[in-house]
């Protein structure tokens, strides 16, 4: 195992620049997500880790070694991508075939793949073909042919992009589950923040080529820096009301228009700033009188019920674990959490204090 350590990288395609200057540091032993919409740089980051794309700027450490220069297999790491196995191989040929390239035994060939496959639960599938697997299964099967190297760092490409919803759950867990016990160092690019959530010791969220922040999954979700991290993490989404600042006798609040006012937590900015408020749909107390909303679409989930709705023309979603029966057109009461609202500067994103 081993750390690693990014220090400005940088990385262009010709004269477009598409990594600006990321730093990241992950600690041995660490479960760091990449996460970001398509196109945010992650999984360019992921490749220069591996050495599969050359860096244009900066350093990549892993362990007390800079690696910018040296080649992949030298690198000490083991890829997962999403099950792209061998076709034309059994499972024992796909697990063993890296080390057979690297010259190894056929005793310690097999040692490490029955122990790998004991850990994954393959035992029983070791003499099948691909096709003869379940899509879990074969994801295991990349999993066991990484697992097998023995690597100081495991990078996983969106590995469960192509794995319907539940199995997604299941192999998530799975996934977490084999990093608590094996303890490897392990960087994964999703585009999905409900895997990032539920995997990450550590989640690095990027956007256009940059970190926007890195923290725990608790940490970016209950302290977001900026309105990309308080709207991309979260499901269903923060909701954004803009409006102007006002003070009276009851405190501060954010005007989103006349006769409609959110309690606005403590800050410095001036009477009549424009802002914009984020309150999480689960922070939105039903049938509390504060503003009025007008009931757009209702849509119970067994668990909990979404209420899409408009205030003042702005749409805004609350979540109740109450069972509502509100139908389209009906008019509600909503009240913000109190302590659990957020303040934004409109034109540069950046979080209020």
């Amino acid at each position: 195992m081993a750390s690693v350590e990014l220090t400005q990288v940088r990385k262009s395609f010709g004269s477009t620049e598409v990594v600006h200057g990321v730093d990241v540091s992950i600690s041995d032993g660490e479960f760091v997500v990449l996460v970001g919409p398509s196109g945010c740089g992650k999984s360019t980051l992921l490749r220069m880790i591996a050495g599969l794309e050359e860096i244009s700027a900066g350093e990549i450490r892993i362990g007390d070694r800079v690696v910018n220069n040296v080649p992949p297999k030298q690198r000490d790491i083991a890829m997962v991508f999403n099950y792209a196995l061998y076709p034309h191989m059994k499972v024992i040929d796909n697990m063993a075939f890296s080390m057979k390239l690297a010259g190894r035994s056929k005793e310690e060939i097999r040692e490490r793949v029955d122990k790998a496959a004991a850990i994954l639960g393959l035992t029983d599938y070791l003499d099948r073909y691909p096709r003869q697997l379940s899509g879990g299964q074969r994801q295991r099967v990349a999993m066991g042919r990484a697992i097998v190297r023995d690597p100081q760092v495991f990078l996983f490409d969106e590995p469960l992009s192509n794995l319907d919803a539940k199995l997604r759950v299941q192999m998530r867990t799975e996934i977490k589950e084999l990093h608590q016990r094996l303890k490897t160092t392990s960087v994964y690019v999703t585009h999905d923040q409900i895997e990032a959530m539920t995997m990450a010791d550590k989640i690095v969220v990027m956007h256009g080529g940059k970190v926007e922040q890195i923290g725990t999954p608790l940490e970016l979700y209950d302290d977001p820096a900026n309105l990309f991290v308080a709207g991309f993490i979260g499901s269903p989404a923060m909701n954004f009301l803009t409006g102007k600042l006002v003070s009276d006798g009851a405190g501060r609040g954010v005007r989103i228009a006349e006769g409609c006012v959110l309690p606005a937590p403590a800050n410095r900015e001036a009477d009549g700033t424009e802002v914009v408020i984020g309150v999480r749909p689960e922070h939105f107390e039903i049938d509390q009188s504060c503003v009025r909303a007008q009931v757009v679409v209702v849509e119970p989930t067994g668990a909990d019920t979404q209420v899409y709705c408009r205030i003042a023309g702005q749409a805004v979603t609350a979540v109740s674990r109450e069972r509502h029966t509100f139908r389209p057109g009906d008019t509600i009461d909503l009240k913000p959490t109190y302590g659990k609202c957020y303040l934004f500067n409109p034109a540069s994103g950046a979080r209020i204090a």
